[in-house]
């Protein structure tokens, strides 16, 4: 009878990082195993992935789940934080003490780890890094925390990084925008950004195409945009907006851009890994990491700036993507992400 392991994760969320994540994280799981997602939009993951689900916000069903599969793994993202709540927390604690209660291998795969605001936060997760079997962190940051709550384990790549690179073919193409709503931007604040790609848009006479990356969160932002009047006149002609459904949508529209301005972590990857130029806006510090690990400009949003300053930096980065060896470089620390799933899985 084949083994079953429980992948838990942001999966079906329509949020295409996260669906990213999920294909990374299916891609590396040994062949003898068979894959059952935690999903909200289950039919959505089934019919993607072709793989069984079960309906991550129903906490019932996935304890009852867990009790038929050999193992549990928590792949990619930063599941163990208290910023969404500290019941998101005692979720996931649910889940790794049923699992250690059953005698069953648990993993935190490529994880990142926090933001931990609460006392009770860091005792609990203190108490949960104990239980696992495996840990790999997606980032110095997540390392450092946990060795600070007594897991000293070791760091690589974003597990999307995983995902196998595409060759550009986008000198010359559009200007592709993947941006979120944040508290960081209201009304006015969005201005300098809007007034910049206008007048980068129509000095090299691109089309912007806007691709939200969250379904859900940021797919109204350019009619918002519009709404609020802040659009300029010209900008708001050349752009359109577009849909992915899967991951691998997304890097096609990349491939054939002549930027990419990301705002969301896997945005910015994804466009890398096509080979893209990349230029960051920074709503997270996880965002500018990266930013700095490609080696491409990034504008932290929490600071001022003029419309200039946006304007000179994106021109200089337009047709000029990141060097091959660069995202060769990030790949080369992702076997330990690859080990850490094998030595814990394949028993």
């Amino acid at each position: 009878m084949p083994q079953s392991v429980l992948l838990c994760g942001y999966y079906g969320e329509h949020n295409l990082g996260d669906d990213a994540l999920l294909q990374a994280l299916l891609g590396e799981l040994p062949e003898s195993l068979t894959p059952v997602v935690t999903a909200f939009d289950e039919v959505e993951v089934q019919q993607r992935h072709g793989v069984e689900t079960v309906q991550r916000r129903d906490l019932k069903a996935v304890l009852a789940r867990l009790r038929s599969c050999q193992a549990l793994v928590l792949g990619g993202g930063s599941l163990l934080q208290d910023s969404t709540s500290f019941n998101s927390l005692l979720y996931y604690g649910a889940l790794l003490t049923a699992a250690r209660l059953q005698g069953k291998p648990v993993v935190l795969w490529a994880q990142g780890l926090g933001p931990l605001k609460r006392r009770r936060s860091r005792a609990l997760v203190r108490l949960l890094l104990r239980m696992t079997t495996a840990v790999s962190w997606r980032d110095p940051e997540s390392a450092t925390l946990a060795r600070g709550l007594g897991c000293d384990a070791e760091h690589a790549g974003d597990a999307v990084w995983l995902l196998p690179p595409q060759q550009w073919l986008g000198r010359g193409g559009p200007i592709v925008v993947c941006w979120r709503p944040t508290p960081l931007l209201q009304g006015t604040d969005w201005s300098p950004y809007l007034e910049a790609l206008d007048q980068l848009a129509s000095q090299a006479d691109r089309e912007v195409l806007w691709l939200p990356f969250h379904r859900e969160q940021d797919g109204s932002l350019l009619e918002q945009l519009r709404s609020e009047g802040l659009m300029p006149e010209g900008l708001s002609r050349r752009s359109r907006q577009l849909s992915a459904g899967h991951p691998r949508e997304a890097m096609a529209v990349f491939r054939s851009s002549g930027l990419v301005l990301a705002m969301r972590l896997h945005a910015l990857i994804l466009a890398a890994l096509s080979g893209a130029p990349v230029s960051a806006l920074s709503y997270d510090p996880k965002v500018k990491a990266c930013a700095d690990q490609l080696r491409c400009d990034a504008l932290d949003v929490a600071s001022s700036r003029s419309a200039s300053e946006c304007l000179q930096q994106w021109s200089r980065s337009l047709d000029q993507p990141p060097a091959s060896s660069v995202i060769a470089s990030i790949r080369s620390t992702l076997e330990l992400h690859r080990r850490i799933l094998k030595s814990a899985l394949c028993r």
